[in-house]
């Protein structure tokens, strides 16, 4: 007797969220020297961890017997210092993935609503579905947001409406006077939750912190795993409103984000230079593509992120095609996006190897 029969339908009915394909499996897979392989899939920081980080993180493993603090006290005081909030405005995370996880539990069930962009992080579907919520997606002409629309999609059932900005997978973004006719549209009864796990790539970034000091419903997302290097520690935070954050803290499992995360983030939080040489490389990354696809007149989506889409026509195909070569990439099949692939930003090496091994598997296809 299948296990399945007994399981709920809306779960057994899912697709899996994938993941960016890992480097070890793929030197298994094709017999390749994991050191010969580029992967520049998962938005992943090419520089590595913040040195201070890892210095940290050495550290808190001669106490690895011991549980970490629960409250998360020292990041979290640290999180609230650097953007002049309180400690009870912090909710931590094991990765910014766990707080839409529990922004999920606290405020779906199958009769509420919510709201995303169409071709926003699928994981906001994924999450809606296994609360049995109505998942409403807006167009987003030209892979931007349409917040006007967005707030007319509104209902009374709406309880959570999700604005990644900047966007994953396109690299788009919205600006400070769309956010704020946006938020003067939006009802008492909706949480906003600001998605900002590209925020320090920007040099010009909107302020959706002001709305938590207003005591608006919202919560922004904000991770450690991007700029700062810390992908492999899963550690994120939320930032609400008192009234919000104690309802979060409440469907936060105790002890969600281990002693050594902490320890890590807590230092990166400090690590003005490696943020900084991140940016630098990101910048001279997105450049070196912009103006490699405009050479090859390729069509792409200009980004404010540590990634770029661009349209390469079967983009599964090119994504199998660049494996066997020992380059990942991300083909967007799961987005909506069979025609296109999304680049991660690498060092100027891994960016150069990418674009020789795009340039052949379309070649080859061109013949």
């Amino acid at each position: 007797m299948a296990i399945e029969q007994f399981a709920n339908r809306f779960v057994c009915d899912l697709i899996a969220y994938e993941p960016g394909k890992p480097i070890e499996e793929t030197a298994r897979e094709l017999g390749l020297n994991p050191a010969d392989i580029v992967k520049v899939a998962s938005n992943e920081n090419p520089l590595g961890p913040s040195p201070l980080a890892k210095e940290a993180m050495r550290k808190a493993l001669d106490e690895s017997h011991i549980y970490p603090d629960g409250g998360g006290w020292k990041l979290r005081s640290a999180i609230a210092k650097k953007f002049d909030l309180d400690i009870s405005n912090v909710v931590l995370g094991n990765g910014s993935n766990e707080i839409i996880e529990i922004l999920c539990h606290s405020f779906l069930n199958p009769k509420a609503e919510l709201i995303a962009a169409e071709h926003a992080f699928v994981v906001y579907k994924l999450m809606a579905t296994l609360f049995g919520a109505k998942y409403v997606e807006v167009a987003d002409p030209e892979f931007i947001h349409d917040l006007e629309g967005m707030a007319d999609a509104i209902t009374p059932d709406t309880r959570l409406l999700f604005i990644a900005n900047p966007n994953n997978p396109t690299g788009t973004m919205v600006g400070q006077e769309a956010l704020d006719r946006f938020m003067a549209r939006v009802p008492e009864h909706v949480v906003v939750a600001f998605d900002e796990a590209y925020h320090e790539f920007l040099d010009d970034a909107p302020d959706v912190i002001k709305y938590i000091r207003e005591g608006r419903n919202v919560c922004v997302l904000r991770t450690c795993s991007k700029i700062h290097g810390l992908a492999a520690l899963r550690i994120g935070y939320g930032l609400a409103p008192k009234h919000l954050a104690e309802v979060l803290q409440k469907a936060r499992q105790p002890f969600n984000t281990n002693a050594i995360a902490q320890a890590g983030a807590l230092a990166a939080l400090e690590d003005a230079d490696h943020v900084n040489k991140t940016k630098a490389i990101n910048k001279e990354g997105l450049a070196f593509y912009e103006a490699a696809f405009r050479e090859r007149g390729l069509e792409f989506v200009p980004s404010v992120a540590n990634f770029i889409l661009v349209k390469v026509g079967e983009g599964d195909r090119v994504f199998r095609e660049m494996l066997k070569h020992g380059v990942i990439i991300r083909a967007m099949s799961g987005y909506k996006l069979p025609d296109w692939v999304r680049i991660s930003i690498g060092t100027p090496a891994q960016n150069r190897r990418c674009l020789e091994v795009l340039d052949a598997v379309l070649s080859a296809a061109a013949v």
